[in-house]
């Protein structure tokens, strides 16, 4: 197949490229803003035509949570116009499409693992544009498949994970929110569950997945120190009303990885093995 990936200078975009050597019976166009503007409908059509684009995995996205309040036509150009020119020009090709959204279009509130079919109830910008996004990828390309992560970290890009591998070194003191609860995403694991996905065949549909297990902020920080063999920072807990931002953020974000996990019959690491492993992965190369 002839793949295109999006937004391959990003966190997941970086991982898939690593994967690519290991699958190496598909052609991958990896592509990023400079290679082809996703916000320009005809330069996609273009592109999908000339290339012979039997699938797409849109990584890019809008990401700055925050900034997306005051950027609303940027993050929906990004968020919800692109997705569905992605999955338009496909669709035309008779093709599929993976479009990677986020645990932000639930508003957080409810206090169990959230499952595909739970109703979305975005409270900020970002999450309002990303679950148009996955609206318009459903639409207009009928072999669509919708994977829900959260708290993405990797080796790659700017991360929670390097931010306070970097904290800790440089100040005594580090306060973290810790009554926001969710999962980490070990950006390597989303992209190897995308491959088994590619290589085993789309099953449209709407899909979570993050690695197991629930955390908070704090916890999470106080482990990333643990494993990084951080010593010299405090790390005290923080209500988010201490800590205000533009953009509300789910105080309780877990969700529920039955359904991919059954569909694809794939194994999920724990967030702490997958924590080590970017880790020592992180230390080696510094």
């Amino acid at each position: 197949m002839n793949i295109l990936i999006t937004g391959c200078n990003g966190q997941l975009g970086n991982e898939m490229q690593m994967l690519e050597k290991c699958n190496p019976q598909h052609k991958y166009f990896n592509t990023d803003v400079a290679e082809l503007d996703i916000t320009d409908q005809q330069a996609i059509e273009d592109f999908v035509q000339k290339n012979e684009i039997d699938g797409i995995v849109n990584c890019a996205a809008y990401t700055a949570v925050d900034k997306a309040e005051g950027d609303k036509e940027l993050c929906t150009s990004l968020n919800t116009l692109a997705p569905a020119y992605l999955a338009t020009a496909v669709e035309k090709r008779e093709g599929w499409m993976i479009q990677i959204s986020t645990d932000y279009v639930f508003n957080g509130k409810g206090h169990t693992p959230y499952r595909e079919e739970d109703t979305p109830s975005p409270d900020s910008v970002y999450g309002s544009t990303k679950l148009a996004g996955e609206l318009g990828a459903l639409k207009f390309c009928k072999r669509t498949m919708i994977i829900r992560t959260a708290w993405l970290y990797s080796t790659f890009g700017n991360n929670f994970v390097k931010t306070m591998m970097r904290l800790g070194k440089e100040k005594t003191e580090l306060g973290v929110i810790f009554d926001q609860i969710g999962t980490p995403t070990y950006a390597a694991d989303l992209a190897t569950t995308i491959m088994a996905a590619i290589n085993k065949g789309i099953v449209p549909g709407v899909y979570h997945f993050s690695n197991e297990g629930v955390i908070s902020w704090y916890d999470f920080t106080k482990a990333i120190h643990r494993i990084a063999g951080i010593t010299s920072c405090h790390v005290r807990p923080l209500h988010t009303s201490e800590y205000p931002t533009p953009a509300n953020r789910p105080a309780y974000s877990v969700l529920d990885k039955t359904k991919i996990k059954q569909t694809y019959g794939i194994e999920i690491p724990y967030w702490e093995e997958s924590l080590e492993k970017c880790i020592k992965t992180l230390l080696s190369t510094n």
